[in-house]
């Protein structure tokens, strides 16, 4: 069953963030947009690097007006050793939520009961706390912040937007293929739309 446009669930949670341990609850979500980056535990090869990536671009997304929240299922005491010990890690301005009783894993559906730690999913979620956009990566596979980025520009600009759309990579404020000369919105977005069956389709 597809997560588009769920509803997160509550939750509150401990997390690390600026060197000191906060709470972090769904209501603290509401209100901006939000990226859930998901990774299997702290100490291990594929996720440091891709926190590290993330962080390089944490003020992108802050700038875009999102907030990025990284989970596992480890405490937010093992976070704090881990920042404390990698020099990777040290770069993160993000939170770190702690998920040790996985409440958040178990709501977004990433979490490998068999393992007792979360698949490498990442969630886009809109300022309604509803998930506008994601993916789930085979745990040996990293992930790219700046197409992360990508898809959080385009999942805001369908939402402030209504009915227009986003092909093939579309960057912000840039001009795709099917651009009309002299405009900055494809052909697509002109004509009128309609939904059938979840796609979005013109009307001729």
């Amino acid at each position: 069953m597809s997560l588009i446009n769920k509803e997160i669930g509550e939750f509150c949670v401990q997390a690390y963030h600026n060197n000191a341990f906060k709470e972090v609850k769904k209501e603290d979500v509401l209100g901006r947009w939000s990226i859930f980056f998901f990774y299997p535990a702290d100490f291990t090869f594929v996720c440091p690097t891709e926190l590290e990536d993330l962080a390089g671009k944490y003020p992108e997304f802050q700038a875009a007006g999102c907030e990025v929240y990284s989970v596992s299922c480890d405490t937010h005491y093992v976070h704090k050793a881990w920042h404390d010990a990698s020099d990777r890690i040290k770069k993160i301005g993000y939170p770190m939520l702690a998920d040790p009783t996985h409440v958040i894993s178990r709501d977004f559906e990433v979490y490998i009961e068999a393992d007792g730690v979360a698949e490498r999913g990442t969630f886009i979620v809109n300022p309604e706390g509803k998930i506008a956009a994601y993916e789930v990566n085979a745990g040996n596979v990293g992930r790219n912040a700046d197409e992360l980025l990508r898809k959080l520009q385009a999942c805001q600009f369908v939402y402030e937007h209504g009915d227009e759309v986003c092909p093939a990579k579309w960057q912000p404020g840039g001009r795709d293929a099917e651009a009309e000369p002299g405009s900055g919105r494809s052909v697509i977005n002109k004509k009128r739309l309609e939904r059938r069956g979840g796609c979005v389709l013109p009307l001729k």
